[in-house]
């Protein structure tokens, strides 16, 4: 599909999000046959985990659109967040964020040559954006700095300064990244019209704001890297993928705040769409690595988007044309959430399986990622320390440059020395005789 009018790209740009804020400046700019040009920003703490296929198959969309993209490795906001990575390893968590979605985008076949990676700290040091911070602190009140960042920074009973200056500099970002909008979940939103109240009382325009919604996790609620068990990892082994679908929420007929149904309207169908395109002469995409067969069963009818595989004797495979009606199956419990485990796991796993191979083929990335994420449960090297050599000179006559020494007879010198000084004595004690 070539997209070349401002309509089509604009519905492509904004497909499948949640809310849309200043959509008229997205609208201005294609209408000009100008390329937005927007940032997705991601602070390098926890390991990524597939949600981020959620916001990574959006971006997808933007560039399929002409987009031009910023990923922000927003290092400093890391550090921030509640000392949620130290220091000393932020650099290298970093690197390993870059190489990951670097990964990810070529499984997907995503064209990447308008998609540029920023650190924060290249610019968020700098005398001009720490004099523009200091002009927000002196005009944003407590209340509303705490207020906007209510939903990303971690609450706690006696907050950090850090946290208050979160929303801030995230709002900042937007000017010295000169972008037209910003992207990013529906949690961030209090920061994005945080943003749009306080830039322009500095002098800047105000920007649009793109948000899709937040994937529940697997065990339900938000998915977190600091949860194990709410969510997969990129390098799990499809065997770790399978357990953690198996346990994961998936009540039967309950189709809200189930994170498996919510992970197939948010990724998996996205991409078995983009699949799709591919093998239908889509000129955006490129090849993409491993398997890139879409998500559907052999022999299933034209328009079909996703498939449910089953064996015969259980009835047969199921093949959905829309999330709606998968949704829908679910919920009145004609599909069973066996099946739909099962079909999940086995597509996650197709997805994860390029992603894995190009980690171990680059020694580089693996290095990366052990001084990243060093093994917590790792014992430390107890090297003994090696006492240092302290020379003691030998006794006399011992050594092996030692001399013999001569042994001298003192008894023999006893009997013939004379003994003067005690004859003189002798004499001096014998008594005088009286006259």
């Amino acid at each position: 599909m070539s997209t070349t009018t401002a309509d089509e790209k604009f519905e492509i740009i904004t497909r499948r999000l949640q809310e849309v804020l200043g959509a008229d400046s997205i609208k201005a700019i294609l209408a000009e046959g100008r390329s937005p040009k927007c940032y997705w920003g991601t602070a390098p703490t926890g390991r990524p985990h597939i949600g981020y296929f959620v916001p990574l198959t959006k971006i997808a969309d933007f560039l399929r659109a002409d987009v031009e993209v910023v990923i922000l490795l927003a290092d400093v906001h890391a550090f921030l967040d509640n000392l949620k990575a130290p220091l000393e390893l932020v650099a290298h968590r970093t690197k390993y964020y870059q190489h990951l979605l670097l990964a990810v985008f070529k499984s997907l076949g995503i064209p990447t040559s308008k998609l540029r990676f920023v650190e924060g700290s290249s610019y968020q040091l700098t005398k001009e954006y720490n004099l523009d911070n200091y002009k927000l602190c002196a005009i944003v009140s407590e209340h509303d700095a705490k207020k906007a960042g209510a939903e990303v920074v971690k609450q706690v009973d006696s907050p950090l300064l850090s946290g208050l200056l979160y929303p801030g500099l995230q709002a900042l970002d937007e000017q010295y990244l000169d972008v037209d909008f910003q992207f990013g979940g529906v949690d961030q939103r209090k920061i994005f019209t945080f943003a749009e109240l306080y830039l322009p009382r500095l002098g800047y325009r105000k920007r649009a704001h793109l948000m899709n919604a937040m994937v529940p996790g697997l065990a339900g609620g938000k998915m977190s890297s600091s949860d194990p068990n709410s969510k997969i990892d990129f390098l799990d082994a499809p065997e770790v993928v399978r357990k953690k679908l198996k346990l994961a929420f998936c009540e039967e007929g309950n189709a809200e705040d189930n994170g498996v149904l919510s992970f197939v309207e948010a990724v998996l169908i996205p991409i078995s769409q983009l699949r799709i395109a591919r093998v239908q002469g889509d000129k955006l995409l490129e090849q993409g690595t491993g398997d890139q067969k879409p998500f559907i069963a052999d022999g299933a009818p034209e328009g079909t988007v996703f498939s449910i595989e089953r064996d015969e004797k259980f009835g047969g495979s199921t093949h959905y044309a829309s999330f709606t009606d998968l949704k829908a199956d679910f919920a009145s419990k004609a599909l069973h959430p066996k099946d739909l485990k099962t079909s999940v796991a086995a597509a996650i796993n197709n997805l994860l399986e390029p992603i894995r191979v190009a980690f171990e083929a680059d020694e580089e990335w693996k290095r990366i990622e052990k001084l990243a994420y060093p093994d917590p449960n790792a014992k430390p090297e107890n090297k003994k320390k090696k006492k240092e050599k302290v020379y003691h000179p030998p006794p006399p006559g011992k050594g092996k440059n030692a001399k013999p020494v001569e042994v001298v007879d003192d008894s023999a010198l006893l009997e013939t020395a004379p003994e003067p000084a005690i004859v003189e004595v002798a004499k001096q004690q014998e008594p005088v005789k009286a006259s």
